[in-house]
């Protein structure tokens, strides 16, 4: 069965995972395009980064890809061609996301054509941040916990990055959907398996409502990739992604918001 990096890369750029030394009888594979975009509601640039990806024993570098013609579209005929502001990176210059708008992101690079769709889903409010204690692994462990109302007979999607100090806290890829909860006043734990927070540190909590096909690729993600501590995951295999012609990643529109709050 053939298999990439590209979940190391993807990995890398959500979160950081426990250390492993697994080694897997994987066959060498043509190397793939990996196309990571978003559209949010909050003014851009919005950005599309383009690798490349490598065999999964090399080394976990994956090349810019440079000189692809990308463009994002809305169903209102807006119309955004990005321009490449370093190897590998493109910007927007005037879009701007809207939620319930649906967005198109075409990519052409090596010959060869790549299409994405993502719908931005309307903003669902985050009331507050706490806290909550627990012992684990031999001390006390604090975890934010994220408390909102789930809007009721909607299908919701949700996603959470957290920081501490200024800084991602852990790469932990922390998705939610309201399959048992729709309509329910939503209190969760962000729980980190070996990272703490300490009382006086200055948190922020990013809570984004994205789409059916981004929380499957995100969720697929954390199931390859380890992350949690009841992953029985065998070996890591590529999410579903949403764009097309084989390429790696994903494309979400998706609406942010943050609260911020001291460790108390």
């Amino acid at each position: 069965m053939k298999r990439y990096t590209a979940i190391a890369f993807l990995s890398a750029c959500l979160f950081y995972s426990c250390k492993k030394t697994v080694v897997l009888n994987l066959d060498q594979a043509p190397s793939q395009i990996i196309i990571q975009g978003e559209v949010t509601n909050e003014p851009g640039p919005y950005n599309v980064t383009i690798n490349q990806s490598v065999d999964f024993y090399a080394d976990n570098t994956f090349p810019a890809v440079s000189g692809a013609i990308v463009r994002i579209t809305d169903n209102e005929g807006a119309t955004d061609l990005l321009t490449e502001t370093s190897p590998g990176v493109y910007s927007t210059l005037l879009f701007q996301g809207k939620p319930g708008n649906t967005y198109t992101l075409s990519v052409s690079v090596q010959n060869k054509n790549y299409v994405a769709v993502s719908t931005m889903p309307f903003p669902v409010l985050m009331d507050s941040v706490t806290f909550e204690t627990s012992n684990g692994f031999g001390q006390q462990q604090i975890s934010a916990v994220v408390n909102f109302q789930d809007p009721a007979g909607i299908k919701n999607y949700y996603q959470f990055v957290e920081y501490k100090n200024g800084q991602q806290y852990t790469k932990n890829n922390f998705v939610f959907d309201d399959r048992l909860s729709d309509g329910k006043y939503i209190v969760s734990s962000l729980r980190n398996d070996s990272a703490y927070l300490k009382t006086g540190d200055q948190v922020e909590v990013k809570m984004y409502s994205i789409d059916a096909p981004a929380y499957n690729y995100l969720f697929q993600l954390n199931q390859s990739s380890g992350s949690g501590a009841f992953n029985n995951t065998a070996s890591p295999a590529n999410p579903a992604s949403n764009i097309s012609n084989d390429a790696f990643g994903y494309f979400s529109a998706h609406t942010t918001q943050s609260r911020r709050i001291t460790v108390y």
